[in-house]
């Protein structure tokens, strides 16, 4: 079995709900995949697949871009109770499914995420690399996300960084798509970042935060976290020493291997083999991104599942990969104790 924990969808009420939206504007890219809102063309994409199933996870845009701290806690549920419904009428293809939260209400967050660490259709909440443009280590936030830890929820990190955000400080908008190429893996190595220096590992060791996108940048630059935090302090002017807001138990570097990462790097063998060779086999989750692949839905399956027959594994690794770890932190959520 494989189950796919990065596969997004626009489940039916909530997509026509968003459409209702004053200013919602679809990409032509998204009007174009058909797997998003078709559970036809989705179903029809998976036969071509044995034994696969997924997690389900709403996809962009972030809740908390689409409306006042009033609005968006009554779409998140909308949200959550449409994959709720596709869990329970699809078991044979569906497995569980990401919450979502209104992270711009965090009270509201909180109240959602009581709700669904008690329901059955979910394994975790997925969240965004940011909070309409706020970081994740602000107090209300990290809140959030703490309750989540003490609840042993699963928590996603999906990357949001749209082109208004700059390439360069003089430009007002970011050009050829590098905002979503290169900018997504950026944004999701700053938010992991921001939270390692929160101390959230050393107060909850055992929180499973999964990060897409094989845990973005630092696999690959790995020295460079090492070499730079063994320096840290010493590139600013001597009168703006900068520190660490809280002292870690361990150097920064070491608590990167403790996220969790998906697999989802469209397919790209050597960042593949990259990734495991940086996370334990017991930390990484088959994940594909699916239905955002040229194709519509099926392109990135197959090409992940590739790439992962070319990584040598063994069949105890490669099982762990596939589904293992994936029922494990379900297990560990649904017995209310993460290890």
């Amino acid at each position: 079995m494989r189950i796919d924990v990065a596969a997004h969808i626009l489940p039916e009420r909530y997509f026509a709900r968003l459409q209702q939206i004053p200013g919602f504007l679809m990409s032509r890219r998204v009007k174009g995949i058909r797997c998003l809102f078709d559970l036809s063309v989705r179903f029809r994409v998976m036969d071509g697949f044995p034994d696969y199933k997924q997690v389900l996870s709403l996809s962009l845009p972030p809740i908390d871009r689409l409306g006042p701290p009033d609005v968006t806690p009554d779409l998140a549920r909308l949200g959550n109770d449409a994959l709720a419904e596709l869990v329970a009428e699809h078991p044979d293809r569906f497995v569980g499914a990401f919450g979502s939260l209104p992270l711009n209400n965090p009270a509201a967050s909180v109240r959602e995420l009581e709700r669904l660490s008690g329901h059955p259709a979910f394994v975790g909440v997925m969240i965004c690399s940011n909070v309409a443009g706020r970081p994740l280590d602000e107090p209300p936030t990290l809140e959030v996300i703490e309750e989540g830890a003490r609840r042993d929820m699963p928590i996603f990190i999906h990357p949001a960084r749209g082109a208004d955000v700059p390439d360069y400080v003089e430009e007002a908008r970011s050009r050829y798509d590098l905002w979503q190429i290169f900018g997504w893996p950026y944004e999701t190595t700053i938010a992991m970042a921001r939270l390692v220096f929160t101390g959230l590992f050393d107060r909850y060791p055992d929180a499973a935060i999964i990060t897409h996108h094989m845990g973005a940048m630092a696999p690959y630059f790995s020295g460079r976290l090492s070499g730079g935090y063994d320096q840290f302090g010493t590139r600013s002017p001597e009168e703006q020493v900068e520190q660490l807001p809280v002292q870690l138990a361990h150097p920064p570097q070491w608590y990167f291997t403790r996220f969790y990462a998906d697999t989802a790097l469209n397919g790209a063998p050597h960042a593949v083999r990259c990734g495991l060779e940086y996370f334990p086999t017991e930390r990484v989750l088959f994940g594909t991104d699916t239905p955002f692949d040229v194709e519509g839905g099926a392109g990135y399956i197959r090409e992940v599942i590739a790439a992962l027959d070319q990584t040598g594994l063994s069949p105890e690794r490669r099982q762990m990969i596939d589904e293992g770890n994936f029922r494990r932190l379900v297990a560990r959520l649904r017995a209310g104790k993460v290890s």
